[in-house]
């Protein structure tokens, strides 16, 4: 209660400043250095709204140089980055010269550690770029349909279990101009609260009635399935056209693992459609990286359209989306990103083809394999040793994405700066990604992150914890020692 109260406190001290400054800015007592109106356009309706930027000119620009870091080298499990300063609080920014080396990398969605300059992966694009060059230069319905695409989507097509797959040039629009192909007016979308950006547009786009249930809660979910077919459409009380459901597989800001066993009971039970979005846990969940859908057991014909992206495990670029070969083929045609899109490079596609077929094990190793169970291994040992500091973790204990919860509006840049300094690159995140007082910083786990990386980051975030007093769990796991671990043993330390 007392974190909450201060962290609304601290929005409060920030806004009033930020009123105060606008004023001294109007009466230019301040040099006034964001973009505004010029005086022979004062008469003019604005474009925009000017308190539309007060958030971004009075709060985000104090901690601005916590985001868009210029990175200089392979997203890998080590970075280096150009060295910025400001000189005008974040205003603007120059660069020293000076190139930051080895910074640990905990922040990329590197999950398979595919992202790197040399290997099979980086070869075989190389000679794929010789041969087909970077650019198709073209739609796959005229003349951009390579050998290489039909390759990949047969390959996608085995590897997620489904009859037919299409790839798509980018991830965030395999949801947005996919979705508005499937439903429209007279259908009903429900939408889990926190999923990404990009099925909350695609949902707006389709012109369908949008209906949001509780963050995995499925007393939520079922009451709206319930209430849709009671009460049909409203006004007209028609029965709906479709009722589609939307969820992820791991929330990206929650690290949270989709309650798919119950979604798709619920879904059988009130014969509605699901749209599955993989983007995050495919490649990073499963025995075998097969996603979220092996991860339960399940079968993959449960699951209506099966999305996901080749930007994070596979290291690469673009969506794709599998399924029954009826509802690809309509999609071939009907889709905006598959009609109107220019295909994918040829080596990014050569880079997805290969480091899937590493993941399968059909290049003859036991690579692939190898890098699925390092990775959940480095996800239980980072979140274990993370609680036991006292630091308070969201989400599922096997998702790699690991939120640690900093809430108040000062800690985030100092959380950012101080990781900075000791060579380990993180993001943070804040309002409007997250909820007003519940600002964190992400780490992503990486099969690439040694256990002497692992270590050292975690010794830097326990000290950095210390310093800005971040460790405001009551419950601290027990310390793993002799004993096996037992996650339901928690001791109880004071306050």
């Amino acid at each position: 209660m007392l974190v909450a109260v201060l962290t609304y406190v601290g929005y409060g001290v920030l806004t009033l400043f930020g009123y105060l400054r606008d004023f001294m800015r109007q009466w230019k007592i301040e040099k006034c250095q964001n973009a505004t109106e010029r005086e022979e356009q004062k008469d003019f309706v604005p474009l925009y709204q000017d308190f539309e930027n007060f958030y971004n000119r009075n709060l985000y620009m104090r901690i601005r140089d916590s985001w868009n870091r210029p990175i200089c080298s392979v997203p890998g499990a080590k970075v280096d980055m150009m060295e910025r300063v400001s000189h005008d609080y974040n205003w603007t920014f120059t660069y020293t010269g000076r190139v930051i080396k080895d910074i640990i990398n905990m922040g990329s969605y590197n999950y398979l550690g595919f992202a790197q300059k040399a290997g099979t992966c980086q070869q075989a694009a190389a000679k794929v770029l010789s041969q087909y060059g970077a650019g198709v230069c073209s739609t796959r319905q005229e003349m951009g349909n390579l050998d290489k695409h039909e390759e990949l989507e047969k390959l996608v097509a085995r590897f997620l279990g489904v009859e037919s797959a299409m790839a798509y040039g980018m991830g965030f629009a395999t949801n947005s101009m996919n979705i508005p192909a499937l439903v429209g007016k007279g259908c009903l979308i429900l939408s889990d609260e926190l999923n990404h950006a990009s099925l909350v547009l695609g949902a707006r786009l389709s012109g369908a009635t949008i209906r949001i249930f509780k963050h995995n809660n499925m007393q939520s979910l079922e009451k709206l399935l319930k209430d849709a077919i009671v009460h049909g459409q409203p006004r007209t009380r028609r029965p709906w056209k479709k009722i589609l459901i939307l969820v992820e597989g791991i929330y990206s800001m929650e690290g949270s693992i989709v309650r798919l066993p119950e979604v798709i009971a619920l879904k059988k039970k009130y014969k509605s459609y699901l749209y599955l979005d993989e983007a995050h846990s495919i490649g990073a969940l499963g025995p075998s990286g097969r996603g979220v859908v092996e991860y339960f057991g399940l079968s993959p014909e449960d699951v209506d359209v099966m999305m996901g992206t080749f930007t994070k495990s596979f290291g690469a670029a673009g969506g794709y989306i599998g399924g029954k070969k009826e509802l690809i083929d309509y999609l071939r045609t009907y889709s905006h990103s598959a009609v109107y899109a220019t295909s994918l490079s040829p080596p990014v596609v050569e880079q997805i083809i290969t480091s899937m077929k590493c993941i399968m094990g059909e290049d003859g190793t036991n690579v692939g394999k190898a890098r699925v169970q390092q990775l959940a291994e480095n996800t239980r040992y980072f979140r274990r040793r993370l609680k036991e500091m006292g630091f308070i973790i969201y989400g599922n204990e096997d998702s790699p994405v690991v939120p640690l919860m900093l809430y108040m509006p000062a800690k985030i840049g100092a959380f950012g700066r101080e990781m900075l300094k000791r060579n380990i690159g993180v993001v943070v995140v804040g309002f409007p990604a997250t909820p007003i007082i519940e600002s964190r910083a992400r780490f992503c786990l990486s099969a690439a992150h040694t256990k002497e990386m692992l270590d050292t980051a975690l010794k830097e975030i326990n000290e950095v914890g210390d310093l800005l007093q971040l460790k405001y769990s009551r419950h601290r796991l027990v310390p793993l020692l002799d004993r096996p671990f037992d996650e339901t043993t928690y001791e109880e330390t004071e306050d």
